[in-house]
């Protein structure tokens, strides 16, 4: 019998894929979903729904993307050759059976990733490593309360989907405007906070804590997933743990990007 409340972390085999847009289109006028294919993408495991792959992404003017050398006894590459960005992406989707990998890029400040997105058409390529391990937490606790910004969406839509039939389940979200708001499929007893704010105010913590302050959690026990900008995570979870006493091993907080620092993912789970 699986323990209550269980939670695990599995490892994956890691392996570099090279997969084929097959789709790409809007869900909104910043946020873009890319559909991959190939036959790399055979033996793909994504077991937790805010697990993350690298991405690779082609050099502007080139087709391919140019593999980095990883660990410390890959070659080196050669003088002058510049391997490609890399870059943090949560699976939203994947249908082994249809040979499909979905990922959702947020477009705001300007980047290679955004760059990559938002002029991705069909048969453009990207380069796909991981994901290296998956958090697992078993769908047995009363309810769940997911907070995120836009980069967080992704993460928060796969697990709505996922979890089981009639579980309450709250949603704060902080997007630019009612125009960035998603509609999630979901089987879930759902409670969905949009908190709108500025993609130039995305850095700033106010909206979302005084939206989390004035949460009334429902009883029982409940898991709580934090994603989004570094410094607004911490504080979040400070407000659930110190402020309102929440078991600390029942949150999840992890910082997916931070101001002024490119490709930044850091945890805050312990202490």
């Amino acid at each position: 019998m699986t323990e209550r409340h269980a939670v695990a972390r599995v490892r994956h085999e890691l392996r570099r894929r090279l997969l084929t847009v097959k789709t790409a289109e809007r869900l909104t006028p910043s946020m873009v979903r890319v559909t991959l294919t190939g036959d790399d993408l055979a033996g793909f495991v994504s077991a937790g729904y805010d697990d993350h792959v690298k991405i690779f992404l082609p050099l502007a003017g080139q087709e391919l993307p140019v593999w980095p050398a990883l660990g410390p006894d890959a070659p080196a590459l050669p003088a002058g050759t510049v391997a490609s960005p890399m870059r943090d992406f949560t699976p939203r989707r994947h249908d082994p059976a249809r040979g499909e990998l979905v990922l959702d890029f947020a477009l705001h400040e300007a980047g290679p990733a955004t760059e990559w997105a938002a002029a991705a058409r069909p048969g453009a390529k990207l380069g796909i490593g991981g994901p290296r391990g998956s958090f697992v937490v078993t769908d047995d606790f009363d309810w769940y309360l997911l907070i995120g910004d836009e980069t967080a969406l992704p993460a928060i839509g796969r697990r709505l989907e996922e979890l089981r039939p009639g579980v309450p389940a709250i949603v704060l979200a902080a997007v630019a405007g009612s125009e960035e708001e998603q509609a999630f499929a979901t089987r879930t007893a759902l409670d969905v906070r949009w908190v709108h704010r500025p993609l130039a105010g995305a850095s700033d913590p106010a909206p979302l804590l005084e939206a989390a302050a004035g949460l009334s959690l429902p009883p029982g026990d409940g898991y709580i997933w934090i994603a989004g900008e570094n410094d607004t995570v911490k504080l979040l979870r400070r407000h659930f743990v110190e402020e309102r006493g929440h078991n600390r091993s029942w949150i999840k907080a992890a910082g997916y990007w931070r101001k002024g620092s490119a490709g930044f993912h850091e945890n805050h789970n312990e202490g």
